[in-house]
């Protein structure tokens, strides 16, 4: 009984190789009409399909710390275990998503396709920050009911949802992340915010009172609303709400 944290926390690190596989695909297309006529935009093959799998990556890792506190089988290998398996689901990952997107940015300008590769490489800061901040983590007993920097599975999601945000066109914002401009300057503030010691609200309910748990209820509330109404976009969107919450109740958080 034990190893069943384990085994669940195994499987999100089994999603997240699975989400590359499908991320360093290649061959699906977008096709839109703008001012001047039809423009295409390549997304690697099954790239949507890797969110997903980083989407139930992020499932399996919440289970996995409920299913341990459930059975009392929380332990310093489990630990490791959920940190490994988590660089690779919200670090590699979804840094392979940015080195793709990027590809594709570029691949839409005159000439972008002999781009050189020092140009995609900054994607690579997502996985050493999401790293740096799986290992602080470790080294940091302090960081039951708050974070110190924005958590890498939040990092990963938030990036998992550019693709979707792209391929299902969600409130025409879609265009604006496949501008190498705009990828960049998340990659910097995403890279930031993880190894940063900005101190963010843990998720874990302490208690279910609403007294207790305000700023978490917020979120919630937030989550939902952002669910019905910006679709795809709730997930970054939520995300902000995140951080904004966490700063403005930063004298709460334990």
């Amino acid at each position: 009984m034990k190893q069943i944290p384990n085994l669940f926390t195994l499987l999100n690190l089994v999603f997240g190789t699975i989400a590359i596989i499908f991320i360093l695909q290649t061959g699906q297309s977008i096709v839109y009409v703008d001012g001047e006529g039809f423009s295409q935009v390549d997304l690697p093959e099954k790239i949507t399909w890797g969110c997903f799998f980083i989407l139930a990556a992020s499932i399996v890792d919440f289970l996995d710390g409920f299913i341990a506190r459930l059975f009392k089988a929380s332990s310093a290998m489990g630990k490791q275990l959920d940190s490994l398996s988590d660089l690779v689901s919200f670090g590699v990952a979804p840094g392979l998503i940015i080195y793709q997107l990027l590809r594709i940015s570029f691949a839409r300008q005159e000439g972008g396709l002999d781009i050189s590769i020092a140009w995609l490489l900054p994607a690579l800061l997502i996985p050493c920050a999401a790293a740096w901040r799986l290992a602080r983590f470790n080294l940091d007993e302090g960081q039951e009911y708050s974070f110190k920097g924005l958590p890498a599975p939040a990092a990963g999601l938030i990036i998992a949802s550019f693709p979707l945000i792209i391929w299902y066109q969600t409130l025409g914002i879609h265009f604006i992340l496949i501008n190498q401009w705009v990828l960049y300057s998340l990659i910097i503030l995403l890279s930031y915010l993880m190894v940063s010691n900005i101190r963010l609200m843990s998720l874990k309910f302490k208690d279910f009172s609403f007294k207790n748990n305000f700023q978490k209820w917020l979120l919630v509330i937030v989550a939902v609303i952002s669910v019905f109404t910006l679709q795809w976009a709730a997930i970054p969107a939520t995300a902000t709400a995140y951080i904004i919450v966490s700063l403005i109740f930063k004298n709460k958080i334990a």
